[in-house]
């Protein structure tokens, strides 16, 4: 479906996803690896969702902050992933103009969550490293659940003005050269001065982003300072182990985060398809790898996983 080149829709009822330009003929390889991709994700967040829910002992306040970030990594990769796939497999790349809204709105929401998810958990460290013996009177379940109804209600409060300002416009193309709805992909369509949209829409990015990363930074540089300030090798080195789930979840949720942010705002010569699957891997790596990085890491999760694996075999 399109629209005449001269044409203008207030809100064209349909939109087209055509999937990852240039590639189209790519598409079914790509759909295996990414169904293998979802259902892992699915799994392993459910999986790591289940121990912390059935294991009394793990009812601590990291292992509340990583069960948030599982529910958050669930919603997050299942408002993306079925309609890649509907893509991917079935060319089904129709989507109304309404629920294009709402899976950009969803999208964009638990990204900006995932991001204050991930500065409460480095409040966790820095509290249980800086100040082991407060550790318990700072967060408390009370507290706990304020910073995530906090971390909602940011992300739901920036990302609301989006798909609402996006209503506004008139728009004179329904094709979006993507694989699911993003802000800055639907306003390409708009006709009319879109300044205000694209002025807002880099305004939370840089907001969230930049003050997130900065007190995560500043939580760890005085991680670090209380660690080295350790007298015994051990105790720096378990210190330090606490942190390296955390670390590694930073990294693989920043870092394609930033990646993709610079590829689409500076990147004028980088080839459009590189632009699209670096946003897919933006939203599909990070909750793909976190239950399996914290299951890995973390001693307590895979003492439990390991004890449920053996009970199952046993029935």
């Amino acid at each position: 479906m399109g629209t005449q080149p001269n044409s203008t829709l207030l809100r064209p009822p349909v939109l087209i996803l055509i999937g990852i330009p240039g590639m189209e003929d790519f598409h079914g390889w790509f759909a295996l690896p990414l169904c293998v991709m979802y259902c892992v994700t699915v799994i392993g967040n459910c999986t790591i969702l289940f121990i912390i829910k059935m294991e009394a002992s793990l009812h601590q306040p990291m292992y509340f902050f990583l069960a948030m970030l599982a529910f958050n990594d669930l919603i997050l990769s299942s408002a993306a992933s079925p309609k890649m796939l509907g893509i991917f497999w079935f060319n089904s790349r129709e989507i109304d103009f309404d629920n294009c809204l709402i899976q950009m709105f969803f999208i964009h929401t638990f990204s900006i969550s995932e991001s204050a998810i991930l500065l409460a958990m480095s409040f966790d460290r820095y509290v249980a490293i800086c100040s082991p013996l407060r550790y318990a009177s700072i967060l408390t379940n009370d507290i706990i659940a304020k910073i995530g109804l906090a971390a909602a209600l940011r992300a739901i409060v920036l990302v609301i003005p989006c798909p609402v300002l996006i209503t506004w416009l008139s728009y004179c193309k329904c094709v979006i050269p993507h694989t699911y709805c993003e802000h800055m992909s639907v306003l390409k369509l708009a006709c009319g001065d879109t300044t205000i949209n694209r002025m807002y829409g880099m305004s939370v990015v840089v907001l969230v982003i930049g003050f997130d990363l900065i007190f995560i930074v500043l939580s760890y540089v005085m991680i670090l300072r209380t660690v080295f300030s350790l007298s015994s090798k051990n105790a720096r080195l378990k210190a330090l182990g606490t942190c390296a789930a955390h670390t590694a979840t930073i990294l693989f949720t920043y870092v394609p985060a930033l990646f993709s942010f610079l590829t689409h705002r500076i990147g004028r010569n980088v080839p459009p398809h590189v632009h699209i699957i670096l946003a897919n891997l933006y939203l599909l790596i990070p909750p793909l790898v976190n239950p399996v990085v914290y299951s890995v890491k973390t001693k307590q999760i895979r003492e439990r996983l390991r004890r449920f694996l053996c009970h199952a075999k046993k029935i």
